[in-house]
């Protein structure tokens, strides 16, 4: 889905709650993910982690470009549904 609609306004932000640096950047050039990736170290005691009420991992917020969050915790295909009637405009 990045690759398909990056180019037509598609962004992921990924926020890792990782407590290592080399073995979570190992893993982001491992499965070769090409989009924004922070993390602050801390583990579950992440300040955007507590700030979006993440408690499971994986975890995904869907936010439109007002910053309003349209989505919470959505994977496989309603995922997909969301994200292609958004930006799939051919």
């Amino acid at each position: 889905m990045y690759q398909k609609f990056h180019d037509k306004g598609f962004e992921i932000f990924a926020v890792s709650l990782d407590r290592e640096k080399e073995a979570w950047l190992k893993a982001i050039e491992k499965d070769n993910l090409t989009w924004t990736h922070v993390s602050e170290l801390k583990g579950w005691n992440s300040e955007v982690s507590q700030a979006f009420s993440v408690s499971s991992i994986p975890s995904n917020l869907l936010i439109d470009p007002e910053g309003k969050i349209i989505a919470r915790n959505v994977f496989g295909s309603e995922l997909y549904e969301i994200i292609y009637k958004i930006f799939d405009n051919d």
